[in-house]
């Protein structure tokens, strides 16, 4: 049955929602604003993994707003929470990055396990339906099952795929299937990369390969560059985040296993430590559970 997309984004955030809701509905709301209330606030915000920097700026708000707007009564500063959590998230999204010059290439980065060769899966597919051609790059060469994988997504979405022995190298992977997009015509180029242990110098090396072989075929096109984190390890993400983006530009965020974590409540930290938009959320595992990340949605989605 045909799910509207605000729905899947409900559905997939359940178990953070649930944190959050069971938290607060253990601290009794209907009493007067005290400072014990601010700290039992303090303790369901941090148990939903949205960390101590973020958590001290919000409760901070709701001291400081609830005394300025006279309010006095704790259930009101639920509608308080509401819009601090989205005031933090409101600059945090964002659209791909696409122009008019063939093919756009999207080029997908992420450790092993966060969800990123079914990620590249979903987005062709999420394009196709959106009209564009797709062909996909394996260059994720260090490991034969992911070519099998990707090839298993490209052919349930119904795109091209390019592909080379296990072990080649990936630049070449990827110099192929643009060349080969190029000649075709075709709209988008999406590379799966290997999943890099973030700790590997030479990996990051090749990353940075990759990219300029890529910017030979468009020196001046931008390259919409994706890094995939997994929801269900919270706050961890964000030094794996930082070292790739101290390692390549990276342009946006995907976060994954939203369904599958109570600690979705990691996107504030993520918004505000990172200034990286987040571009996607996936909230289950259905092809049509990739959603663009809409801040509004997502808490409302909290709170509803």
């Amino acid at each position: 049955m045909f799910k509207s997309v605000f729905e899947r984004i409900k559905k997939g955030i359940e178990k953070t929602k649930k944190q959050l809701v069971e938290g607060f509905s253990k601290i009794s709301f209907g009493r007067k604003i005290d400072e014990s209330l601010f700290e039992d606030i303090e303790a369901v915000l941090l148990k939903a993994d949205v960390g101590t920097k973020a958590t001290q700026e919000i409760i901070e708000f709701l001291r400081q707003e609830s005394k300025k707007r006279k309010i006095t009564e704790g259930e009101q500063l639920k509608e308080l929470l509401k819009e601090k959590l989205y005031d933090i998230l409101k600059d945090c999204s964002g659209s791909l990055n696409l122009t008019n010059e063939k093919p756009n290439v999207i080029l997908f980065l992420g450790i092993n396990g966060s969800g990123k060769t079914t990620t590249v899966g979903k987005l062709a597919y999420m394009l196709k339906k959106d009209g564009y051609s797709v062909v996909l790059g394996a260059a994720d060469t260090f490991r034969a099952a992911a070519i099998d994988q990707l090839e298993v997504w490209a052919n349930r979405v119904g795109v091209r795929i390019v592909k080379h022995q296990a072990g080649a190298d990936p630049s070449a992977v990827v110099f192929d299937t643009i060349n080969s997009a190029k000649s075709k015509g075709e709209d988008i180029v999406i590379v799966d990369t290997a999943g890099r242990l973030h700790t590997k110098e030479h990996l990051m090396k090749e990353l940075q390969k990759i990219k300029r072989t890529i910017q030979k075929f468009s020196p001046n096109q931008p390259v919409e560059t994706l890094l995939v984190l997994d929801g269900t390890i919270g706050q961890n993400s964000i030094n794996q985040a930082k070292t790739f983006k101290e390692a390549t530009d990276v342009t946006g965020i995907v976060i994954t296993k939203l369904d599958g974590t109570a600690k979705g409540g990691a996107i504030i930290p993520i918004c505000k430590e990172l200034k990286i938009p987040i571009k996607f959320i996936g909230v289950g595992e259905d092809i049509e559970d990739l959603q663009p990340f809409n801040p509004k949605e997502f808490v409302d989605a909290l709170f509803e």
